[in-house]
């Protein structure tokens, strides 16, 4: 079975009409039944892991043995030390890379870049290069194509900052980042890692900015951490994005346009069954997914993505990977490759992987839990608190100034985060809600409210988890507990900031999330500089600074459930901004505070920040016009159809009925016709109401392709009308969905999407 759209917009199945076209979803149930887990690629027993891991990646280890020595040790200070590539390398590199890539069966090369899509971007050349006089082929890389490339920026957003007609961009090589090597079915592609930009040199693309803010960071970091006793020569942020995600058979992903084409159904009534009964979580996991889960991971481990972790989520088919942590760039890089190898292996195995925010109402929704720390170049973790952490000067100093960073850019964090996807889940059970707080658990809260009043400080000894039972031993505890209900846990040596949606590029959030760390650290500087210019000692200026900035901005910390109502209300009386929707977040995004920090650290121009807010802008538009748009077609043209014909049916037994008892009292029936005639007007009146509010906005909101402030206007539009519109539309199909006969209904259900394998 397949689905088409009609010239006139229509959804349809191909080769099914009538009360045939429910026999889609049945067609999709035996296929499951028949499915099979998929062999893995690769065998562990005949192939170690420590064999395959980086296999496809020009990693150090490839470099060390293919490059000259200096060379090897030029292009290291600027990966470890940040010093400017020296380009007179660059022809040696790449004939190096080009070799490696080649003996392992690549053919083509590609600039791999992340442009304002929320995705990645590449286009393919071949080494190839010419014939030679003989006719045989002549194979070509050289340092000019390695490290730059010259890709067409028409096409991708630019949210007002180029013209349709000014189409040259360029892409220049990421040395930072290692290249790698894409596999598919007929061979592999050399992948370099880049940045993109306009002929301008304004960043059209998700990796500059973050680049820029990893020189702020360490900056600021550096001067920070050695003023107050510490010897370190870089400072980095480094992340780990615990990744979440659905999967469905690939039948009955085929079987709902609505999914194909916006990532969540749109109709659904809740199964009998969801989550409630808690026992999806942390479970066996079945075969068929085991088996997509290795194949994925072997995949991922010759691209040099450390996935260390895979288990069952909350909700029925909801699952969860996480990595071992990487600096920032390179962890940013892989978990945009993990998303692309997970949509390609799920395929092989018969299955869709989901990334969206809310694919199925009334369950567990999924997030991208970005665990964010800060390292320096030994790999020492500084915000590791140690076993006193009161006494901890550089890591108190480092807390304090993640504290007021979350304080004073709150709201420019929760705008990082927001897309129309995000808005379905943020604030529910699995998700933190849209106010902005800092959990640091017990032990933390305890030593912030001491230094902060001026108490004195109390120890603690290490304390354990006792089990009762004589052979079971002692369990060290961590410094805190977590708490799932906050936006930004400190959960041991590192923050976790869980408002990212599944679906997002976590490029923007990191961006963010270190220029605001810049800028508090050198905050934290200067007031601890001014100190000992008067002749106080380092630390005890320290401690000075840490104390007064610490009861400055304790109103964003916040220990209790996130969740509750009593938390909104307290977080009003903070002062504590509640931004609820996407609509409500973009300001942030160009309020003059906003512009002026992503300035004075060189991370955004002010064109290049009002195009980022014009971009999610039009893109919430986008997105809201694709789902009214399937939400019409499938309720006018699948829904409907199926609706009528069971109300034809009803209709026509208890007629036959009547005539078959000689005109008896059967009121139950047809009270029962009256009710079910009743819902299919509900359904016709909400379409026509949906239809009525969008009409004058002249082929659906975010129908143009024009990124100015109109943008903004539609997408508060949207909101406010579009959205209410649909979910109207929604409620009515899932209530019928529940008195339709259930042979006659056409989706797929989601008692069958989430729980069949």
């Amino acid at each position: 079975m397949a689905v088409n759209i009609d010239p006139n917009n229509r959804l349809s199945f191909v080769g099914r009409s009538g009360s045939q076209q429910s026999r889609a979803r049945f067609d999709a149930m035996s296929t499951v039944k028949a499915r099979q887990p998929v062999t893995s690629s690769v065998n562990y027993e005949e192939t170690p892991l420590e064999e395959i891991f980086g296999s496809n990646v020009f990693n150090r280890n490839v470099m060390r043995t293919l490059l000259p020595k200096q060379v090897y040790k030029t292009l290291l200070r600027c990966i470890d030390q940040g010093e400017a590539l020296d380009p007179t390398i660059a022809d040696v590199v790449a004939n190096a890379m080009k070799d490696w890539a080649i003996a392992r069966g690549a053919t083509h090369f590609t600039h791999w870049f992340h442009p304002m899509t929320g995705s990645t971007a590449e286009k393919h050349d071949a080494f190839l290069a010419g014939t030679g006089t003989e006719g045989g082929a002549l194979i070509e890389f050289s340092g000019k194509f390695l490290i730059q490339g010259e890709p067409d920026a028409s096409s991708f957003p630019s949210g007002g900052m180029r013209s349709t007609f000014e189409a040259r961009g360029y892409t220049g090589w990421d040395p930072t980042s290692p290249a790698f090597l894409m596999e598919s079915a007929n061979g592999k592609t050399l992948c370099i890692p880049t940045v993109f930009c306009s002929f301008g040199g304004e960043a059209l693309d998700e990796k500059t900015p973050l680049l820029r803010s990893l020189q702020a960071l360490n900056d600021t970091g550096v001067r920070l951490a050695n003023l107050v006793g510490g010897n370190v020569k870089r400072i980095s942020s480094t992340v780990g994005a615990e990744q979440e995600y659905f999967l469905i058979d690939d039948a009955f992903y085929l079987a709902r346009p609505d999914i194909i084409y916006s990532g969540r159904a749109l109709f659904g009534a809740r199964p009998p069954k969801g989550q409630e009964m808690e026992d999806h979580y942390w479970g066996s996991i079945k075969d068929r997914v085991l088996a997509f889960m290795m194949d994925c991971e072997a995949e991922l481990y010759k691209l040099g993505v450390p996935v260390k972790t895979r288990h069952n989520e909350v909700a029925p088919a909801q699952f969860e990977v996480a990595p071992i942590f990487e600096s920032a760039n390179t962890a940013i890089d892989h978990n945009m490759l993990l998303m692309e190898v997970f949509r390609k292996i799920a395929q092989k195995h018969g299955l869709r992987c989901l990334f969206h925010e809310k694919p199925f109402s009334g369950v567990n929704g999924s997030g991208k839990h970005n665990n964010w720390s800060l390292c320096d170049e030994e790999g020492n973790n500084l915000l590791d608190p140690g076993h006193t952490p009161q006494e901890n000067v550089q890591f108190l100093v480092m807390l304090t100034a993640v504290i007021r960073a979350m304080n004073t850019y709150g709201g420019l964090l929760r705008a990082s985060i927001a897309s129309a996807g995000n808005d379905l889940r943020l604030g529910a059970n699995e998700a933190p809600p849209a106010i902005m707080s800092v959990y640091l658990g017990e032990g933390l809260t305890r030593v912030v409210e001491e230094i902060s009043e001026g108490k004195e400080k109390s120890s603690s000894s290490p304390q354990v988890v006792q089990f009762g039972v004589a052979t079971l031993p002692d369990i060290p505890k961590d410094n805190s507990d977590r708490n799932r209900t906050s936006p930004f846990a400190f959960t041991g040596n590192k923050f976790e900031f869980r408002a990212i949606g599944s679906s997002m590029s976590i490029f923007f959030p990191n961006t963010v999330l270190n220029t605001m760390m810049a800028e508090s650290m050198d905050y934290m500087y200067d007031q601890i500089k001014k100190i000992i210019d008067k002749g106080s000692d380092p630390v005890k200026a320290a401690e000075q600074v840490v104390r007064s900035v610490l009861k400055e901005n304790k109103r964003i910390i916040f220990s209790g459930d996130n969740y509750s109502s009593d938390w909104s209300d307290e977080a009003a009386k903070r002062g504590l901004p509640n931004l609820r929707n996407t609509i409500e977040s973009l300001p942030e995004l160009v309020k003059d505070e906003t512009k002026a920090l992503f300035k004075k650290y060189n991370v955004f121009t002010e064109q290049e920040l009002v195009a980022r807010y014009n971009v999610r802008a039009a893109n919430f538009c986008k997105t809201i016009n694709i789902e009214w748009q399937l939400t019409r077609n499938i309720a006018t043209t699948i829904i409907m159809p199926a609706c009528l014909e069971y109300q034809n049916r009803l209709a026509t037994t208890i007629l036959q009925t009547k005539a078959a008892i000689g005109g008896g009292n059967i009121a139950g029936q047809e009270g029962f016709l009256r009710t079910f005639v009743q819902r299919v007007n509900d359904l016709q009146y909400a379409l026509e109401t949906m239809d009525n509010i969008i009409a004058p906005s002249s082929g659906g909101p975010g129908a143009g392709h024009g990124e100015d402030a109109d943008q903004v206007l539609l997408a508060k539009f949207c909101q406010e009308q579009v959205i209410p519109a649909m979910n109207e539309v929604r409620a009515t199909v899932d209530e019928l969905e529940l008195y339709v006969d259930d042979s006659l209904w056409p989706l797929p259900k989601f008692r069958e999407l989430l729980y069949l394998f």
